[in-house]
């Protein structure tokens, strides 16, 4: 039984999908104007990671996450650099799609882009009018009218008169009420624009995401993702406008990933500890950054640091220094065992990563213990648990060697570095101990690690 936190009731609940076998998910995805940056990564992974347990439990995941590709600071960005919006967008999903691939996330079933989903936004918004729900203003927008959801406030837990209290109505706006938001949003002169019953405009953002998830999984499905930031007031307006237009519930349960921090201090551009996913991977392996977010739940804040981040490094490397030197067993010969048993069983709990990386430490001792003991067989067996349940992580694919050897830009190459310990081969064979102390000193001084062993020498980065 998988019990999931539902942000919507603040606990956590047997998950019962709505048709047997079948989940259909919905995750908001990123608004293409800039590189994706590390709270992207979290939530990325994060549901890569409950997608991927999903599938390992036997259902059958319809996972879409969308792409939002019309925006306000989309037409900013694209007017700074001189260029077309759509070419600005473009180039961001590509981007998008190469970080992902590096973090070892799968992509989701559905990717909608917004501006493909027009013609049924603006269905959305005509029923809405059409239902009181909505209001065209005189400029041309169109607003959603707060007061008509008598649920509002629901999955935030904030009260209508607490958000009206103080609030005004900037001069350029023309809603009835400071709490209201807009739907369609009417274009200048020379602005990206669609025709609508209301003249030519765009969508408002919160309307974007419930015209794409209802089309795509229908009006009430299993469950709706998506960061922190996006709990107020996006995910309420999506709930608010989505239940009126349709006259159903939205999503059954609602996951929400935990923040990023820095240094202990909430991640901002404006505090200049702003990272994105390229960046840190200029410097760490991608696994290792898969690794960090993963060994946190899903759910928790994540202090990222460079010393958090070696520390994930040294201890997937013990994983990795487990699976070495062994030929995992056949996977259909090895049964399933009490390792798979307490992995589920944490998993089951809300997708408890952290205890699923226990686990995989507990199995990784077994294969060590298994070796020093000879015992060659039981080693290869419990490699082959290791990397099955590594994968449901999206962990330890790699070949151990690829993982220890591989170029996280360095100062010397790998074949730079395999001339060397031929170099200090040569030394040894010469007698020449000094000359092969001094190689062995100089690769350690670059971060290479020798390992010396009856079979021959190898190394890794470390």
């Amino acid at each position: 039984m998988i019990r999931i936190y539902n942000t919507l009731t603040q606990q956590k609940e047997e998950f019962r999908p709505i048709q047997p076998g079948k989940v259909r998910m919905y995750v908001c995805g990123m608004t293409v104007y800039d590189y994706c940056h590390l709270g992207h990564a979290r939530v990325l992974v994060a549901f890569d990671v409950i997608t991927r347990y999903l599938r390992h439990r036997g259902y059958a995941v319809d996972y879409v996450r969308n792409i939002t590709d019309i925006d306000d600071k989309i037409l900013r960005r694209a007017s700074e650099n001189g260029e077309v919006f759509s070419d600005l967008t473009d180039r961001m999903i590509q981007a998008m799609h190469e970080d992902e691939a590096r973090l070892g996330v799968l992509s989701p079933t559905q990717e909608p882009r917004a501006t493909e989903y027009i013609d049924e936004i603006v269905a959305m918004i005509h029923k809405l009018i059409q239902g009181g729900h909505a209001y065209a203003a005189e400029n041309g927008d169109v607003y959603f009218s707060v007061d008509s959801f008598a649920g509002y406030g629901k999955l935030s837990k904030k009260k209508l008169e607490d958000l009206l209290a103080g609030a005004r109505i900037d001069v350029q706006e023309a809603k009835r009420s400071p709490a209201d938001f807009a739907l369609w949003k009417a274009a200048g002169e020379g602005e990206v624009s669609w025709p609508s019953p209301w003249g030519d405009g765009r969508p408002g953002w919160h309307i974007e995401c419930s015209a794409m998830s209802t089309c795509c999984l229908g009006d009430t499905f299993d469950i709706h993702g998506g960061g922190p930031d996006l709990l107020f007031p996006h995910h309420e307006n999506e709930i608010a406008q989505s239940e009126c237009a349709t006259g159903h519930d939205f999503a059954k349960v609602w996951m929400h990933a935990g923040a990023i921090r820095v240094n202990k201090e909430k991640m901002s551009k404006s505090l200049g500890n702003f990272f994105t996913i390229r960046e840190i991977l200029e410097s760490y392996p991608a696994e290792v950054v898969r690794y960090f977010l993963v060994s946190s739940h899903y759910r928790s804040q994540v202090d990222y640091s460079e010393e958090n981040l070696a520390e994930a490094g040294r201890t997937l490397t013990k994983l990795y220094h487990a699976l070495r030197g062994i030929v995992p067993a056949k996977a259909g010969d090895v049964a399933e065992t009490e390792y798979d048993r307490r992995f589920m069983d944490v998993m089951d709990d809300d997708f408890n990563t952290a205890g699923a990386i226990a686990v995989l430490h507990a199995v990784a001792n077994d294969i060590n213990h298994h070796r020093r003991e000879g015992r060659d067989r039981e080693a290869s067996e419990s490699a082959t648990v290791l990397v099955r349940l590594g994968a449901i992580l999206g962990l330890l694919q790699q070949d151990p060697e690829g993982f220890f050897q591989a170029d996280t830009g360095g100062e010397l190459s790998a074949e730079d570095i395999e001339g060397m310990i031929q170099a200090r081969a040569d030394a040894r064979k010469a007698k020449d101990f000094a000359e092969a102390d001094r190689i062995r000193d100089d690769l350690a001084d670059k971060g290479i690690i020798l390992d010396d062993s009856r079979e021959g020498t190898t190394w890794r980065r470390g």
